[in-house]
Protein backbone atom coordinates (compact mmCIF):
# COMPACT_ATOMS: atom_id res chain seq x y z
CA UNK A 1 0.00 0.00 0.00
CA UNK A 2 1.40 3.37 -1.00
CA UNK A 3 2.12 5.65 1.92
CA UNK A 4 2.17 9.40 2.22
CA UNK A 5 5.12 11.11 3.88
CA UNK A 6 4.13 14.27 5.74
CA UNK A 7 6.57 16.44 7.65
CA UNK A 8 5.79 17.28 11.23
CA UNK A 9 5.10 20.84 12.22
CA UNK A 10 6.38 22.34 15.44
CA UNK A 11 6.02 25.60 17.29
CA UNK A 12 9.13 27.73 17.21
CA UNK A 13 8.52 28.94 20.75
CA UNK A 14 8.66 25.32 21.98
CA UNK A 15 12.00 24.80 20.24
CA UNK A 16 13.35 28.11 21.54
CA UNK A 17 12.54 27.06 25.11
CA UNK A 18 14.90 24.10 24.64
CA UNK A 19 17.82 26.33 23.68
CA UNK A 20 20.41 24.29 25.60
CA UNK A 21 19.87 21.24 23.36
CA UNK A 22 21.30 20.27 19.99
CA UNK A 23 19.31 22.04 17.22
CA UNK A 24 18.04 18.73 15.85
CA UNK A 25 16.75 17.64 19.26
CA UNK A 26 15.00 20.99 19.71
CA UNK A 27 13.10 20.38 16.49
CA UNK A 28 12.32 16.75 17.32
CA UNK A 29 11.09 17.44 20.86
CA UNK A 30 9.09 20.52 19.84
CA UNK A 31 7.30 18.42 17.20
CA UNK A 32 6.26 16.11 20.06
CA UNK A 33 4.83 19.09 21.97
CA UNK A 34 7.60 19.27 24.57
CA UNK A 35 7.46 22.83 25.87
CA UNK A 36 10.18 22.91 28.49
CA UNK A 37 13.27 21.05 29.66
CA UNK A 38 11.33 19.97 32.78
CA UNK A 39 9.33 17.61 30.55
CA UNK A 40 12.59 15.89 29.62
CA UNK A 41 13.66 15.29 33.22
CA UNK A 42 13.98 11.51 33.60
CA UNK A 43 14.99 11.41 37.27
CA UNK A 44 12.96 9.16 39.53
CA UNK A 45 12.26 12.12 41.84
CA UNK A 46 10.12 13.62 39.07
CA UNK A 47 7.62 10.75 39.09
CA UNK A 48 4.04 11.69 39.92
CA UNK A 49 2.98 11.03 43.49
CA UNK A 50 0.64 8.10 44.17
CA UNK A 51 -1.40 10.09 46.68
CA UNK A 52 -4.09 11.28 44.25
CA UNK A 53 -5.04 7.79 43.05
CA UNK A 54 -8.69 7.19 43.87
CA UNK A 55 -9.33 4.18 46.09
CA UNK A 56 -5.71 3.88 47.16
CA UNK A 57 -6.30 4.57 50.85
CA UNK A 58 -8.86 1.77 51.14
CA UNK A 59 -6.66 -0.62 49.18
CA UNK A 60 -3.64 0.11 51.37
CA UNK A 61 -5.65 -0.44 54.54
CA UNK A 62 -6.67 -3.90 53.29
CA UNK A 63 -3.14 -4.71 52.15
CA UNK A 64 -1.51 -3.65 55.42
CA UNK A 65 -3.88 -5.94 57.30
CA UNK A 66 -3.21 -8.79 54.88
CA UNK A 67 0.58 -8.48 55.22
CA UNK A 68 0.66 -7.97 58.99
CA UNK A 69 -1.85 -10.75 59.68
CA UNK A 70 -0.04 -13.13 57.31
CA UNK A 71 -3.16 -13.68 55.24
CA UNK A 72 -3.18 -15.80 52.09
CA UNK A 73 -2.91 -13.42 49.12
CA UNK A 74 -3.61 -14.48 45.54
CA UNK A 75 -2.54 -12.31 42.61
CA UNK A 76 -4.78 -12.79 39.56
CA UNK A 77 -3.02 -11.61 36.43
CA UNK A 78 -3.55 -11.45 32.70
CA UNK A 79 -2.04 -13.54 29.91
CA UNK A 80 -0.10 -10.77 28.15
CA UNK A 81 3.26 -9.15 28.95
CA UNK A 82 1.68 -6.30 30.92
CA UNK A 83 -0.25 -8.84 32.99
CA UNK A 84 2.84 -11.01 33.49
CA UNK A 85 5.04 -8.12 34.62
CA UNK A 86 2.23 -6.79 36.83
CA UNK A 87 1.96 -10.18 38.50
CA UNK A 88 5.73 -10.38 38.98
CA UNK A 89 5.85 -6.86 40.50
CA UNK A 90 3.06 -7.70 42.96
CA UNK A 91 4.53 -11.05 44.00
CA UNK A 92 8.11 -9.78 44.32
CA UNK A 93 7.04 -6.68 46.24
CA UNK A 94 4.75 -8.47 48.69
CA UNK A 95 7.30 -11.18 49.41
CA UNK A 96 9.97 -8.54 50.04
CA UNK A 97 7.56 -6.88 52.50
CA UNK A 98 7.48 -10.07 54.57
CA UNK A 99 4.23 -11.60 53.26
CA UNK A 100 4.72 -15.36 53.50
CA UNK A 101 1.65 -16.63 51.66
CA UNK A 102 1.63 -14.97 48.22
CA UNK A 103 0.74 -16.97 45.15
CA UNK A 104 -0.43 -16.12 41.66
CA UNK A 105 -3.00 -17.43 39.23
CA UNK A 106 -3.23 -16.39 35.61
CA UNK A 107 -6.13 -17.56 33.46
CA UNK A 108 -5.36 -19.82 30.55
CA UNK A 109 -7.06 -17.94 27.72
CA UNK A 110 -8.32 -21.16 26.14
CA UNK A 111 -9.95 -22.46 29.33
CA UNK A 112 -11.12 -19.38 31.23
CA UNK A 113 -10.95 -16.36 28.95
CA UNK A 114 -9.93 -12.93 30.15
CA UNK A 115 -9.93 -11.62 33.71
CA UNK A 116 -11.51 -12.61 37.00
CA UNK A 117 -14.36 -14.75 35.69
CA UNK A 118 -16.58 -16.88 37.95
CA UNK A 119 -14.86 -19.97 36.52
CA UNK A 120 -11.46 -18.58 37.50
CA UNK A 121 -12.75 -17.76 40.98
CA UNK A 122 -13.78 -21.40 41.35
CA UNK A 123 -10.22 -22.40 40.46
CA UNK A 124 -8.83 -19.75 42.81
CA UNK A 125 -10.81 -21.18 45.69
CA UNK A 126 -8.40 -24.14 45.81
CA UNK A 127 -5.74 -21.68 47.09
CA UNK A 128 -8.07 -20.69 49.99
CA UNK A 129 -7.16 -17.01 49.62
CA UNK A 130 -8.23 -14.37 52.12
CA UNK A 131 -7.56 -11.67 49.53
CA UNK A 132 -7.48 -11.56 45.74
CA UNK A 133 -5.61 -8.74 44.02
CA UNK A 134 -6.24 -8.37 40.31
CA UNK A 135 -3.50 -6.83 38.19
CA UNK A 136 -4.11 -5.50 34.67
CA UNK A 137 -7.69 -6.79 34.81
CA UNK A 138 -10.83 -6.85 36.93
CA UNK A 139 -12.53 -3.59 36.06
CA UNK A 140 -14.97 -5.41 33.76
CA UNK A 141 -15.42 -8.56 35.89
CA UNK A 142 -18.61 -7.88 37.85
CA UNK A 143 -19.76 -11.50 38.08
CA UNK A 144 -16.28 -12.74 39.01
CA UNK A 145 -16.00 -10.27 41.88
CA UNK A 146 -19.49 -11.26 43.05
CA UNK A 147 -18.45 -14.94 42.98
CA UNK A 148 -15.36 -14.19 45.09
CA UNK A 149 -17.36 -12.15 47.60
CA UNK A 150 -19.88 -14.98 47.90
CA UNK A 151 -16.99 -17.21 49.01
CA UNK A 152 -15.91 -14.66 51.63
CA UNK A 153 -12.82 -13.55 49.67
CA UNK A 154 -11.94 -9.87 49.70
CA UNK A 155 -11.05 -8.36 46.30
CA UNK A 156 -8.82 -5.43 45.38
CA UNK A 157 -8.92 -4.48 41.71
CA UNK A 158 -5.88 -2.79 40.19
CA UNK A 159 -6.39 -2.07 36.50
CA UNK A 160 -5.98 0.57 33.83
CA UNK A 161 -8.59 -0.47 31.28
CA UNK A 162 -11.55 1.80 30.70
CA UNK A 163 -14.42 1.00 33.07
CA UNK A 164 -18.09 0.58 32.26
CA UNK A 165 -20.60 3.00 33.85
CA UNK A 166 -21.06 0.52 36.74
CA UNK A 167 -18.07 -0.76 38.69
CA UNK A 168 -17.67 -4.27 40.13
CA UNK A 169 -18.48 -4.58 43.88
CA UNK A 170 -14.83 -4.97 44.90
CA UNK A 171 -13.56 -3.98 48.35
CA UNK A 172 -11.22 -1.47 46.69
CA UNK A 173 -10.53 -0.33 43.13
CA UNK A 174 -7.39 1.47 41.98
CA UNK A 175 -7.63 2.53 38.34
CA UNK A 176 -6.57 6.01 37.15
CA UNK A 177 -9.26 5.83 34.46
CA UNK A 178 -12.22 5.42 36.79
CA UNK A 179 -14.60 8.32 37.15
CA UNK A 180 -13.55 10.83 39.80
CA UNK A 181 -9.86 9.88 39.80
CA UNK A 182 -7.64 12.97 39.56
CA UNK A 183 -4.29 11.23 39.11
CA UNK A 184 -2.64 13.40 36.42
CA UNK A 185 -1.63 10.56 34.08
CA UNK A 186 -4.31 8.34 32.57
CA UNK A 187 -1.71 6.40 30.60
CA UNK A 188 -0.29 4.05 33.23
CA UNK A 189 -0.07 0.44 32.11
CA UNK A 190 -1.35 -2.24 34.46
CA UNK A 191 2.20 -2.73 35.73
CA UNK A 192 2.45 1.00 36.47
CA UNK A 193 -0.74 0.89 38.55
CA UNK A 194 0.37 -2.02 40.73
CA UNK A 195 3.85 -0.48 41.10
CA UNK A 196 2.23 2.68 42.50
CA UNK A 197 0.08 0.60 44.85
CA UNK A 198 3.15 -1.25 46.10
CA UNK A 199 5.01 2.07 46.56
CA UNK A 200 2.19 3.32 48.77
CA UNK A 201 2.05 0.04 50.69
CA UNK A 202 5.80 0.09 51.34
CA UNK A 203 5.51 3.64 52.69
CA UNK A 204 2.62 2.77 55.02
CA UNK A 205 4.37 -0.34 56.34
CA UNK A 206 7.50 1.75 56.98
CA UNK A 207 5.41 4.37 58.82
CA UNK A 208 4.13 1.60 61.09
CA UNK A 209 7.70 0.33 61.73
CA UNK A 210 6.77 -2.99 60.16
CA UNK A 211 10.20 -3.68 58.67
CA UNK A 212 11.93 -3.01 61.97
CA UNK A 213 9.53 -5.36 63.75
CA UNK A 214 10.13 -8.07 61.15
CA UNK A 215 13.88 -7.35 61.16
CA UNK A 216 13.99 -7.11 57.40
CA UNK A 217 15.48 -4.24 55.36
CA UNK A 218 13.06 -1.74 53.89
CA UNK A 219 12.83 -2.81 50.23
CA UNK A 220 14.27 -0.61 47.49
CA UNK A 221 11.37 -0.25 45.05
CA UNK A 222 13.64 0.84 42.20
CA UNK A 223 14.60 -2.83 41.91
CA UNK A 224 11.21 -3.41 40.30
CA UNK A 225 11.62 -0.76 37.60
CA UNK A 226 13.02 -3.20 35.02
CA UNK A 227 9.69 -5.05 35.14
CA UNK A 228 7.73 -1.79 35.08
CA UNK A 229 9.64 -0.64 32.00
CA UNK A 230 9.06 -3.94 30.21
CA UNK A 231 5.31 -4.02 30.88
CA UNK A 232 4.84 -0.35 29.99
CA UNK A 233 6.61 -0.73 26.64
CA UNK A 234 4.84 -4.02 25.88
CA UNK A 235 1.34 -2.65 26.41
CA UNK A 236 1.83 0.23 23.93
CA UNK A 237 0.42 2.84 26.31
CA UNK A 238 1.14 6.46 25.53
CA UNK A 239 4.58 7.52 26.67
CA UNK A 240 3.70 10.66 28.57
CA UNK A 241 6.35 12.23 30.79
CA UNK A 242 5.63 9.90 33.72
CA UNK A 243 5.80 6.74 31.63
CA UNK A 244 9.03 7.92 30.00
CA UNK A 245 10.59 8.25 33.45
CA UNK A 246 9.47 4.74 34.41
CA UNK A 247 10.92 3.27 31.21
CA UNK A 248 14.15 5.27 31.35
CA UNK A 249 14.83 4.25 34.93
CA UNK A 250 14.08 0.60 34.16
CA UNK A 251 16.40 0.67 31.14
CA UNK A 252 19.17 2.18 33.28
CA UNK A 253 19.00 -0.83 35.59
CA UNK A 254 18.89 -3.26 32.67
CA UNK A 255 21.92 -1.67 30.97
CA UNK A 256 23.82 -1.86 34.25
CA UNK A 257 22.95 -5.55 34.62
CA UNK A 258 20.94 -4.75 37.77
CA UNK A 259 17.80 -6.48 36.58
CA UNK A 260 16.15 -9.86 36.89
CA UNK A 261 17.86 -12.78 35.12
CA UNK A 262 14.80 -13.40 32.94
CA UNK A 263 15.11 -10.11 31.07
CA UNK A 264 18.83 -10.62 30.40
CA UNK A 265 18.23 -14.21 29.21
CA UNK A 266 15.47 -13.15 26.80
CA UNK A 267 17.57 -10.28 25.45
CA UNK A 268 20.53 -12.59 24.87
CA UNK A 269 18.34 -15.15 23.09
CA UNK A 270 17.32 -12.45 20.63
CA UNK A 271 20.93 -11.33 20.07
CA UNK A 272 20.50 -8.05 21.96
CA UNK A 273 23.14 -6.79 24.37
CA UNK A 274 21.55 -5.82 27.68
CA UNK A 275 24.20 -3.10 28.10
CA UNK A 276 22.81 -1.28 25.02
CA UNK A 277 19.11 -2.05 25.42
CA UNK A 278 16.54 0.52 24.29
CA UNK A 279 12.75 0.53 24.61
CA UNK A 280 12.21 -1.17 21.25
CA UNK A 281 14.37 -4.11 22.40
CA UNK A 282 12.00 -4.66 25.30
CA UNK A 283 9.03 -4.67 22.94
CA UNK A 284 10.32 -6.67 19.99
CA UNK A 285 12.68 -9.04 21.78
CA UNK A 286 11.61 -9.60 25.39
CA UNK A 287 7.85 -8.95 25.29
CA UNK A 288 7.38 -10.94 22.07
CA UNK A 289 8.86 -14.05 23.67
CA UNK A 290 7.06 -13.48 26.95
CA UNK A 291 3.73 -13.04 25.16
CA UNK A 292 4.28 -16.29 23.28
CA UNK A 293 3.60 -18.20 26.50
CA UNK A 294 0.15 -16.65 26.85
CA UNK A 295 -0.62 -16.95 23.14
CA UNK A 296 0.46 -20.54 22.56
CA UNK A 297 0.33 -22.23 25.97
CA UNK A 298 0.07 -20.76 29.47
CA UNK A 299 1.47 -17.45 30.74
CA UNK A 300 2.41 -19.11 34.02
CA UNK A 301 5.70 -20.09 32.36
CA UNK A 302 6.41 -16.46 31.47
CA UNK A 303 5.63 -15.30 35.00
CA UNK A 304 7.85 -17.99 36.52
CA UNK A 305 10.66 -16.77 34.26
CA UNK A 306 10.19 -13.26 35.67
CA UNK A 307 10.11 -14.52 39.27
CA UNK A 308 13.04 -16.91 39.16
CA UNK A 309 16.47 -15.72 40.33
CA UNK A 310 18.34 -18.92 39.42
CA UNK A 311 20.23 -18.08 36.20
CA UNK A 312 20.42 -21.72 35.04
CA UNK A 313 16.69 -22.37 35.45
CA UNK A 314 15.89 -19.00 33.90
CA UNK A 315 17.88 -19.79 30.75
CA UNK A 316 15.99 -23.07 30.34
CA UNK A 317 12.65 -21.26 30.71
CA UNK A 318 13.77 -18.55 28.30
CA UNK A 319 14.65 -21.18 25.68
CA UNK A 320 11.17 -22.66 26.02
CA UNK A 321 9.66 -19.19 25.57
CA UNK A 322 11.83 -18.70 22.49
CA UNK A 323 10.59 -22.00 21.04
CA UNK A 324 6.98 -20.98 21.69
CA UNK A 325 7.68 -17.70 19.90
CA UNK A 326 8.99 -19.58 16.86
CA UNK A 327 5.82 -21.66 16.91
CA UNK A 328 3.78 -18.47 17.12
CA UNK A 329 5.59 -17.02 14.10
CA UNK A 330 4.81 -20.11 12.03
CA UNK A 331 1.12 -20.06 12.96
CA UNK A 332 0.93 -16.32 12.35
CA UNK A 333 2.55 -16.67 8.91
CA UNK A 334 -0.08 -19.19 7.82
CA UNK A 335 -2.94 -17.13 9.24
CA UNK A 336 -1.69 -13.99 7.54
CA UNK A 337 -1.52 -15.76 4.17
CA UNK A 338 -5.10 -16.95 4.63
CA UNK A 339 -6.27 -13.47 5.64
CA UNK A 340 -4.64 -11.80 2.64
CA UNK A 341 -6.13 -14.40 0.31
CA UNK A 342 -9.57 -13.70 1.79
CA UNK A 343 -9.13 -9.96 1.32
CA UNK A 344 -7.99 -10.42 -2.28
CA UNK A 345 -11.08 -12.51 -2.90
CA UNK A 346 -13.25 -9.85 -1.25
CA UNK A 347 -12.03 -7.19 -3.62
CA UNK A 348 -9.24 -7.01 -6.16
CA UNK A 349 -8.77 -3.27 -5.57
CA UNK A 350 -7.61 -3.56 -1.97
CA UNK A 351 -6.43 0.03 -1.57
CA UNK A 352 -9.72 1.79 -2.14
CA UNK A 353 -12.71 -0.53 -1.94
CA UNK A 354 -12.23 -2.51 1.24
CA UNK A 355 -14.77 -1.95 4.02
CA UNK A 356 -13.66 0.86 6.30
CA UNK A 357 -13.97 -1.48 9.26
CA UNK A 358 -12.52 -4.93 8.55
CA UNK A 359 -13.69 -8.12 10.27
CA UNK A 360 -12.01 -11.43 9.49
CA UNK A 361 -12.72 -14.98 10.67
CA UNK A 362 -11.51 -18.45 9.84
CA UNK A 363 -12.46 -21.67 11.57
CA UNK A 364 -8.82 -22.80 11.73
CA UNK A 365 -7.36 -19.65 13.27
CA UNK A 366 -5.54 -19.77 16.61
CA UNK A 367 -7.16 -17.72 19.34
CA UNK A 368 -3.80 -16.77 20.84
CA UNK A 369 -2.49 -15.18 17.63
CA UNK A 370 -5.48 -13.13 16.44
CA UNK A 371 -4.23 -9.97 18.16
CA UNK A 372 -0.97 -10.05 16.21
CA UNK A 373 -2.81 -10.82 12.98
CA UNK A 374 -5.16 -7.88 13.58
CA UNK A 375 -2.11 -5.62 14.04
CA UNK A 376 -0.48 -6.89 10.85
CA UNK A 377 -3.61 -6.39 8.74
CA UNK A 378 -4.20 -2.97 10.30
CA UNK A 379 -0.65 -1.92 9.48
CA UNK A 380 -0.92 -3.20 5.91
CA UNK A 381 -4.27 -1.67 4.98
CA UNK A 382 -4.45 1.14 7.53
CA UNK A 383 -7.97 0.69 8.78
CA UNK A 384 -9.46 -0.69 12.00
CA UNK A 385 -9.48 -4.49 12.10
CA UNK A 386 -11.14 -7.15 14.23
CA UNK A 387 -9.98 -10.74 13.82
CA UNK A 388 -12.10 -13.58 15.20
CA UNK A 389 -11.21 -17.17 16.08
CA UNK A 390 -13.30 -20.00 17.53
CA UNK A 391 -13.76 -19.89 21.30
CA UNK A 392 -15.69 -22.25 23.52
CA UNK A 393 -18.79 -24.00 22.14
CA UNK A 394 -20.65 -21.46 19.97
CA UNK A 395 -18.48 -18.43 20.88
CA UNK A 396 -16.09 -16.41 18.78
CA UNK A 397 -13.23 -14.51 20.40
CA UNK A 398 -12.24 -11.26 18.75
CA UNK A 399 -9.18 -9.02 18.96
CA UNK A 400 -9.41 -5.46 17.64
CA UNK A 401 -6.75 -2.96 16.57
CA UNK A 402 -7.36 0.62 15.52
CA UNK A 403 -5.80 3.54 13.68
CA UNK A 404 -5.06 7.00 15.06
CA UNK A 405 -8.17 9.04 15.68
CA UNK A 406 -10.59 6.13 16.17
CA UNK A 407 -11.24 4.89 19.71
CA UNK A 408 -11.87 1.20 19.12
CA UNK A 409 -13.36 0.40 22.53
CA UNK A 410 -15.84 3.25 22.13
CA UNK A 411 -16.82 1.89 18.70
CA UNK A 412 -17.52 -1.54 20.21
CA UNK A 413 -19.44 0.09 23.09
CA UNK A 414 -21.58 1.98 20.55
CA UNK A 415 -22.34 -1.26 18.72
CA UNK A 416 -23.37 -2.76 22.07
CA UNK A 417 -25.77 0.14 22.65
CA UNK A 418 -27.28 0.11 19.17
CA UNK A 419 -27.38 -3.70 18.86
CA UNK A 420 -27.75 -5.00 22.44
CA UNK A 421 -27.68 -8.73 21.61
CA UNK A 422 -24.65 -8.84 19.33
CA UNK A 423 -21.84 -8.70 21.91
CA UNK A 424 -21.52 -10.92 24.97
CA UNK A 425 -18.64 -9.00 26.60
CA UNK A 426 -15.88 -6.60 25.67
CA UNK A 427 -13.15 -4.34 27.05
CA UNK A 428 -10.00 -2.51 26.09
CA UNK A 429 -8.34 0.77 25.13
CA UNK A 430 -8.40 3.39 22.40
CA UNK A 431 -6.11 1.37 20.13
CA UNK A 432 -6.83 -2.25 21.13
CA UNK A 433 -9.77 -4.20 22.49
CA UNK A 434 -11.11 -7.71 22.94
CA UNK A 435 -14.63 -9.07 22.69
CA UNK A 436 -16.73 -12.21 22.62
CA UNK A 437 -19.71 -12.79 20.34
CA UNK A 438 -21.78 -15.81 19.38
CA UNK A 439 -21.20 -17.48 16.01
CA UNK A 440 -24.71 -16.54 14.92
CA UNK A 441 -23.91 -12.87 15.51
CA UNK A 442 -20.87 -12.66 13.22
CA UNK A 443 -22.59 -11.40 10.06
CA UNK A 444 -24.63 -8.84 11.98
CA UNK A 445 -21.58 -7.67 13.90
CA UNK A 446 -19.49 -7.28 10.73
CA UNK A 447 -22.14 -5.06 9.17
CA UNK A 448 -22.59 -3.01 12.34
CA UNK A 449 -18.83 -2.55 12.73
CA UNK A 450 -18.30 -1.31 9.19
CA UNK A 451 -21.37 0.94 9.42
CA UNK A 452 -20.28 2.67 12.63
CA UNK A 453 -16.64 2.94 11.57
CA UNK A 454 -17.77 4.50 8.29
CA UNK A 455 -19.48 7.30 10.19
CA UNK A 456 -16.45 8.01 12.36
CA UNK A 457 -13.45 7.96 10.02
CA UNK A 458 -12.63 10.12 7.03
CA UNK A 459 -10.88 9.11 3.84
CA UNK A 460 -7.84 11.08 4.95
CA UNK A 461 -7.66 9.01 8.17
CA UNK A 462 -7.56 5.85 6.05
CA UNK A 463 -4.57 7.17 4.12
CA UNK A 464 -1.45 5.66 5.66
CA UNK A 465 0.64 8.66 6.59
CA UNK A 466 4.22 8.58 7.83
CA UNK A 467 5.07 11.58 9.96
CA UNK A 468 8.61 12.72 9.22
CA UNK A 469 10.89 15.05 11.13
CA UNK A 470 12.17 16.30 7.77
CA UNK A 471 15.57 16.11 6.14
CA UNK A 472 18.89 15.80 7.89
CA UNK A 473 21.75 18.05 7.00
CA UNK A 474 24.77 16.35 5.49
CA UNK A 475 26.80 16.90 8.66
CA UNK A 476 23.98 15.37 10.76
CA UNK A 477 24.31 12.01 9.01
CA UNK A 478 26.94 10.80 11.43
CA UNK A 479 27.51 8.42 14.32
CA UNK A 480 27.35 11.12 17.01
CA UNK A 481 23.87 12.24 15.95
CA UNK A 482 22.66 8.64 15.66
CA UNK A 483 23.93 7.94 19.19
CA UNK A 484 22.37 11.15 20.51
CA UNK A 485 18.96 10.22 19.13
CA UNK A 486 19.23 6.68 20.46
CA UNK A 487 19.93 8.02 23.95
CA UNK A 488 17.29 10.77 23.90
CA UNK A 489 14.23 8.55 24.33
CA UNK A 490 12.65 6.42 25.45
CA UNK A 491 10.65 6.51 22.25
CA UNK A 492 7.34 4.77 21.73
CA UNK A 493 3.59 5.22 21.52
CA UNK A 494 2.60 8.92 21.18
CA UNK A 495 6.29 9.85 21.54
CA UNK A 496 7.63 8.28 18.36
CA UNK A 497 11.24 7.70 17.51
CA UNK A 498 12.50 10.35 15.07
CA UNK A 499 11.81 9.52 11.43
CA UNK A 500 13.40 11.45 8.58
CA UNK A 501 12.94 11.51 4.83
CA UNK A 502 15.19 12.23 1.87
CA UNK A 503 16.18 11.04 -1.60
CA UNK A 504 19.22 8.83 -2.17
CA UNK A 505 21.13 7.23 -5.04
CA UNK A 506 21.22 3.44 -4.92
CA UNK A 507 24.78 2.22 -5.19
CA UNK A 508 24.17 -1.42 -4.22
CA UNK A 509 21.14 -3.52 -3.31
CA UNK A 510 20.81 -7.18 -2.36
CA UNK A 511 18.57 -9.49 -0.36
CA UNK A 512 19.91 -10.90 2.92
CA UNK A 513 18.19 -13.36 5.21
CA UNK A 514 15.56 -14.19 2.55
CA UNK A 515 13.44 -11.06 2.99
CA UNK A 516 15.57 -8.09 4.05
CA UNK A 517 17.10 -5.60 1.62
CA UNK A 518 20.63 -4.38 2.30
CA UNK A 519 21.60 -1.18 0.49
CA UNK A 520 24.48 1.21 0.02
CA UNK A 521 23.11 4.68 -0.64
CA UNK A 522 24.66 7.88 -1.81
CA UNK A 523 23.78 11.40 -0.70
CA UNK A 524 26.09 14.02 -2.10
CA UNK A 525 29.56 12.78 -1.25
CA UNK A 526 28.35 10.61 1.61
CA UNK A 527 28.00 6.83 1.27
CA UNK A 528 25.61 5.24 3.79
CA UNK A 529 24.72 1.69 4.76
CA UNK A 530 20.97 0.98 4.99
CA UNK A 531 18.57 -1.86 5.77
CA UNK A 532 14.93 -2.33 4.79
CA UNK A 533 13.36 -5.23 6.65
CA UNK A 534 10.65 -7.59 5.34
CA UNK A 535 10.53 -6.14 1.83
CA UNK A 536 8.30 -7.45 -0.96
CA UNK A 537 10.80 -9.67 -2.78
CA UNK A 538 8.66 -9.47 -5.92
CA UNK A 539 9.57 -5.77 -6.09
CA UNK A 540 13.03 -5.61 -4.50
CA UNK A 541 15.80 -5.62 -5.41
CA UNK A 542 14.87 -3.44 -8.38
CA UNK A 543 17.87 -2.92 -10.63
CA UNK A 544 15.95 -0.59 -12.92
CA UNK A 545 15.71 1.81 -9.99
CA UNK A 546 18.74 4.02 -9.39
CA UNK A 547 17.26 6.30 -6.71
CA UNK A 548 14.64 6.22 -3.96
CA UNK A 549 12.73 8.51 -1.67
CA UNK A 550 12.92 6.97 1.78
CA UNK A 551 11.52 7.47 5.26
CA UNK A 552 14.21 6.26 7.63
CA UNK A 553 15.53 6.15 11.17
CA UNK A 554 19.14 6.62 12.19
CA UNK A 555 20.63 3.62 13.93
CA UNK A 556 23.97 2.59 15.39
CA UNK A 557 25.17 -0.74 14.03
CA UNK A 558 27.76 -2.58 16.13
CA UNK A 559 29.70 -5.47 14.62
CA UNK A 560 32.91 -6.99 15.98
CA UNK A 561 33.53 -3.97 18.16
CA UNK A 562 33.04 -1.45 15.35
CA UNK A 563 30.24 1.10 15.46
CA UNK A 564 28.81 2.59 12.27
CA UNK A 565 25.83 4.67 11.31
CA UNK A 566 23.05 2.76 9.54
CA UNK A 567 19.76 3.90 8.05
CA UNK A 568 16.74 1.75 8.94
CA UNK A 569 14.29 2.30 6.11
CA UNK A 570 10.64 2.25 7.15
CA UNK A 571 9.30 3.01 3.66
CA UNK A 572 10.75 3.68 0.24
CA UNK A 573 9.47 4.67 -3.17
CA UNK A 574 11.25 4.07 -6.43
CA UNK A 575 12.15 7.23 -8.29
CA UNK A 576 12.75 5.47 -11.61
CA UNK A 577 11.94 7.67 -14.63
Amino acid sequence: MRKQIVRREFKKEFADSLHELHPLLRRVYAARHVQSSQELDRNVESLLSYQSLLGLETAISLLVAAVQQNQRILIVGDFDADGATSTAVAVRALRSFGADHVQFLVPNRFAYGYGLTPELVAAAASFSPNLIITVDNGIANHTGVEAAKALGIKVIITDHHLPAPTLPPADAIVNPNQSGDVFPSKNLAGVGVIFYVMLALRRQLANENWFEKKRIPEPNMSRLLDLVALGTVADLVQLDHNNRILIHQGLRRIRAGQCIPGIIALLELSDREFSRAVASDLGFAVAARLNAAGRMDDMSLGIECLLCDDAVRVRAMARTLDQLNEERKSVEHDMQAQALAALNKLNSNLQTDLPKGLCLFDESWHQGVIGILASRIKDRFHRPVIVFAPGNTDELKGSARSIAGLHIRDVIALIDVQHPKLIQKFGGHAMAAGLTISRDSLDGFMKAFDSIVSTQVTESQLQHTLMSDGELLADELNLDVASMLRDSGPWGQAFPEPLFDDTFRILEQRIVGDKHLKLRLGKGEKILEAMAFFVDTDKWPNHRCDSIRAAFRLDVNEYKGRRNIQLIIEYMESMEP
